[in-house]
Formats: C-alpha cells, structure tokens, sequence
C-alpha cells in the first residue's frame, strides 16, 4: 500500500462528474479506502449536502477555499478565517474602481448565506439563505469568508489576473469557475493553509499527502502535498504544476488513481 495517510480532493470538476453526480465507481473506492479522505472545495458550507446526500458517510471538509474548516459530525465550524470589515471596504472600493462592470457578492456566516447585488446572476439557487442587498454597504457589514467579483465582459484568466493585480498583497485571488468569476480570501487563506492546519491537528505532514483537483483555486493545495494530481480536464496552469495527470471528472479518474495508489 502506498505510504499515504490522507487523501484531499477538490469536489466539483474533479470527484464529481459534470452532473455533480458521485459514479458508482468513485463511491465504491471512497468505501474501501483504508485512509481518511478530505473534501477541500471552493464550495460554502451550503453546498456540501448535496454532496452529503450521496454518501453513506459525510466527509470533513475544507470550504471556501480554505477559509472555513469544517467537521460534519459534529455539525460544528473548527475554524473560520473570513476578510474582516476594514478589508472588505477597501478590497471593493478597488474594485469598483478597476472594473466598471463589476458585480459583487459574498459569504457570510461562514458560508451558510450568501448576500448579492442585484446585478449578480443566480442561475440555479434557490434558496431563503440567498439574498439581494437593498443597499451597497450591506456588502461589507459584517465579515465575510469569501467576497466574490464577477465581470460579463472580461476573459476569465484576464479577469484574475487584473483582479490579482489590483489586490496585491491585500488578499487572496483566485477561480474555480469557467467564467470571469474571481473569488477573494483573506491573506494567507487557501486550500493548502486551510488543509495544513487540519493535518497538524492529526499529526499529518505534507508529505503523506496525495490531493486532487482540477482549477487554478487547486494550485496552492497541490502545491503543499506530498503528491499533486490534476484531472484530466484540468487548467493548463494546474497541469503545469501537478506531479501526475490522471483522467478526467467523468472518465473517474480520482477514482482510478486511488484504487492502483491504494491496491484495491
């Protein structure tokens, strides 16, 4: 068996296929593995029932990109990392001022709602834990575990690239959708931070990490871990940087990696 004491994978592109379905062969390795496994996703806390709902068992999870840490058994938040008040005004006061046709959005209550300005497209959630503001200030009211920037207009690596630039040092930008959709963290907040600080807990080092996953949101994560693997239909600057490629999100290609990784 491979010298591995965890596995970390990104969710949506990367464990699930495009229909945000679990194959049957993903569930079944996800049963035999002999090691813990770590959801660590872009997702809020939210929406991890739908994948939940899937399994016979709910996995720990790292969300938001690292911002909240997550423990489902005992439905309690372990840690929670948001951009305070202060940086939420400045972060959006720069980018109002760097992007005419920015629209923006966060998440609060360490992602178990969601405030919007009504230029924002919500194109499948439906849900009274979802709101658009009244107001522009309810934007930075209260901390928020992720501040997200979209443009109709920009190219999606263009768009984090002058987002990233306009931020510098001030917070983290990063994106895990196809669209010019950029998500912002505080300093220092990413997978691979949010991750690190879950395995010192189990006395877990980096190096008897495998992750998995598919965006550029995934690059710190792979980074850290002992073995970085980007699917098969991963960015290009993802691939560039992962030790191993494995198949695709809907070819099971975790699950293929796993079960020679593991011998099952």
């Amino acid at each position: 068996m491979a010298d591995f004491r965890l596995v970390a994978t990104d969710i949506d592109g990367t464990l699930i296929t495009s229909d945000r379905s679990l194959s049957p062969g993903t569930l079944e390795v996800l049963e035999r593995i002999p090691v813990p496994v770590i959801l660590v996703t872009g997702r809020p806390l939210r929406w991890l029932d739908q994948l939940y709902d899937q399994l016979s068992a709910p996995l720990p999870a790292v969300c938001a990109n690292g911002a909240v840490i997550y423990d489902p058994h005992t439905d309690e938040v372990l840690r929670a990392d948001p951009l305070p008040v202060d940086l939420l005004l400045d972060v959006t006061k720069r980018l109002r001022d760097a992007v005419p046709d920015v629209s923006l959005a966060v998440e609060i209550d360490d992602g178990r709602a969601f405030l919007h300005e009504e230029t924002w497209t919500i194109r499948w959630e439906h849900d009274h834990r979802v709101r658009v503001i009244a107001h522009p200030e309810e934007l930075t009211a209260i901390p928020a575990v992720k501040l997200l920037a979209r443009s109709a207009t920009a190219d999606p690596d263009d768009f984090l690239e002058l987002v990233s630039r306009t931020l510098g040092e001030r917070a983290e930008a990063t994106r895990s959708s196809s669209s010019a959709l950029v998500e912002i963290s505080a300093a220092g907040v990413t997978k691979a931070a949010g991750l690190a600080w879950l395995c010192e807990r189990h006395g877990i080092t980096a190096d008897q990490v495998v992750a998995f996953g598919d965006m550029p949101n995934d690059i710190p994560l792979l980074s850290w871990a002992g073995r970085g693997v980007a699917v098969g239909n991963a960015h290009p600057a993802l691939r560039a940087i992962a030790d191993e490629i494995t198949g695709t999100n809907n070819e099971d290609g975790v699950a293929r990696y796993l079960r020679t990784l593991f011998n099952l």
